[in-house]
């Protein structure tokens, strides 16, 4: 994918990267530490991981495109080097999700304390991977964007009116 009504697809599909990375990892770590949350979310909570996962390497692509496409400049050689360290939190954010859905199906199906009280340990721990996960995605979907706006804007305005 390279243009979407003629503006580079990177631009527009950056968006779902954005908006998707750090909503999955917020519905993960609701999921991971609170079971109910975990049952509200059903089969939503690995979907959103899945979606999340597949527009990171469509984002990259896209944005390999586009850095052929401008000027080279190592402020946009910064932003393509961070954004290729994306798809590993993803795929740990879609790999966590499926686990905590797949733990939550096993603990709804048993029922009963005793269930619960064998499957805390386990849910500690996803519990804590997912939060460790999750913060680490989101801190590096800030890093790769705060590192593009700098490189699209950094010479792209003036900073008194009317200039």
């Amino acid at each position: 994918m390279t243009l979407v009504n003629g503006l580079p697809a990177h631009v527009l599909l950056v968006h779902v990267v954005v908006v998707l990375v750090p909503l999955t990892a917020l519905a993960l770590v609701a999921a991971a530490i609170w079971p109910r949350a975990a049952h509200r979310l059903g089969v939503l909570l690995p979907a959103l991981g899945l979606v999340s996962l597949v527009s990171v390497p469509l984002t990259t692509s896209a944005g390999e495109w586009l850095e052929r496409h401008v000027d080279s400049d190592p402020l946009v050689r910064r932003h393509t080097e961070l954004g290729d360290g994306l798809l590993p939190w993803a795929l740990g954010l879609f790999a966590l999700a499926v686990v905590v859905w797949w733990a939550a199906r096993g603990s709804r199906r048993e029922g009963g304390g005793g269930a619960r009280r064998s499957a805390l340990p386990v849910r500690i721990v996803l519990g804590l991977l997912s939060v460790v996960i999750a913060v680490g995605a989101v801190v590096d979907v800030y890093r790769i964007g705060d590192s593009g706006a700098k490189a699209a804007w950094h010479d792209g305005f003036s900073k008194t009116e009317g200039s």
